[in-house]
């Protein structure tokens, strides 16, 4: 039986290696929030609510997660005893709308914490087989296509599998063009728009048909399915949809629709790892390819992410970047790696996530701790 009896929440400051622009803002500091959960047999598992500063990817923020999980999942999980993780997604679903962020932090750490109860990785646990997966890189918007060529072929060369290149408007079709002349036609390039573009642009995005991508991820509005759909009749390119998916109903809307042909699974945004496999689950059956995108989490976010992409449907790489892409010094030890041909190992012979928190680092990195118990 699984039962939690503590959830220390904390947050802590990182500072990235080089700012990360996209077409929301740009990040030169990243706001961690940790989650170290404790269950009555004494087992610690660590998880990460992957929410932002402000509410520009999506409607939650490191500051409204805080009071969700304080205010009302912790309770939900507290004074229970589960036969599984997979029990609690449907507690945190019941009669609660939204905070998929908040729910997800506590729901995945919960399937770590069993993870390392069983003595088992989370690979396993998840019902992982991939012994190691395919890493891309995510480019933020540079200050010219001149920079962005350097950029991008300087990770082909450090071995990266994929490399998407964060666009908007007026930074999109001439800097995307610049790296696939520069790097040739079989460099594995998409393009990010994070929904900078409006149903008037269309053009602009037919224009990058011309480029042979892998995909367009989420051009258009976030909440927009509709219009995505009529995008994707006029594009060759798959679109792929990230923050437009939120849950396995909406992605039966995507297949119904048309709206898209590749969907990036981000645990956090779906509020979890059983919502997550749902929606891979009814991918597979559809044909349809999907991969794990990233939040520039820490490690521990990483670890996470990295057992959820070893299940069979994660085809195309994720933005699995390691350690030394965002940060001088992670909070994990070993730090996640990749080696030179762009492949990083799925630790599938050690508990949960498979690497261990540097608790010396992180106290001296937290900057806010609340701890809540079981009463």
């Amino acid at each position: 039986m699984l039962r939690i009896e503590s959830i220390t929440l904390r947050e802590v400051a990182l500072a990235l290696k080089e700012p990360f622009q996209i077409s929301s803002g740009t990040q030169k500091q990243r706001r961690i929030f940790l989650l170290e959960l404790t269950s009555a047999d004494g087992v610690v598992a660590w998880s990460e609510c992957v929410a932002a500063e402000f509410p520009n990817y999506g409607p939650e923020t490191i500051d409204t997660c805080w009071f969700a999980i304080r205010e009302w999942v912790a309770p939900r999980v507290f004074g229970r005893s589960f036969a599984g993780p997979e029990e609690v997604d449907p507690v945190l679903e019941h009669n609660f709308r939204g905070h998929h962020m908040a729910k997800a932090a506590v729901e995945m750490g919960a399937w770590e914490l069993a993870a390392r109860t069983e003595g088992v990785s989370l690979s396993a646990k998840l019902g992982g087989t991939r012994s190691s997966i395919r890493v891309g890189i995510s480019l933020g918007i540079q200050d010219s296509p001149a920079a962005l060529v350097e950029k991008a072929r300087a990770a082909l060369e450090r071995g990266y599998r994929k490399v998407k290149i964060k666009i908007k408007p007026g930074a999109d079709f001439e800097y995307v063009r610049a790296v696939r002349e520069a790097l040739g036609p079989e460099a594995p390039l998409m393009a990010d728009a994070n929904n900078a573009y409006g149903h008037e642009s269309i053009a602009s995005l037919q224009a990058l048909d011309e480029l042979g991508l892998m995909m367009i991820e989420q051009p258009l509005a976030w909440d927009d399915l509709l219009r995505h759909a009529h995008l994707q009749n006029l594009l060759k390119t798959p679109i792929c949809l990230d923050e437009s998916i939120t849950s396995v109903e909406r992605t039966e809307d995507m297949i119904h629709l048309g709206a898209g042909r590749i969907v990036n699974i981000k645990p956090g945004r779906v509020g979890g790892f059983t919502s997550s496999k749902a929606i891979h689950d009814l991918c597979a059956g559809h044909g349809i390819p999907v991969w794990c995108g990233g939040m520039l989490e820490s490690g521990v976010g990483r670890g996470h992410n990295v057992a959820l992409a070893s299940l069979r449907n994660f085809t195309l790489p994720g933005d699995l970047s390691p350690s030394e892409r965002y940060w001088e010094q992670d909070i994990v030890t070993p730090e996640w790696t990749m080696d030179g041909d762009g492949w990083i190992v799925v630790p599938a012979d050690r508990p949960g996530i498979g690497v261990e928190v540097d608790r010396d680092r992180v106290e001296n990195l937290t900057v806010r701790r609340e701890e809540l118990r079981a009463q």
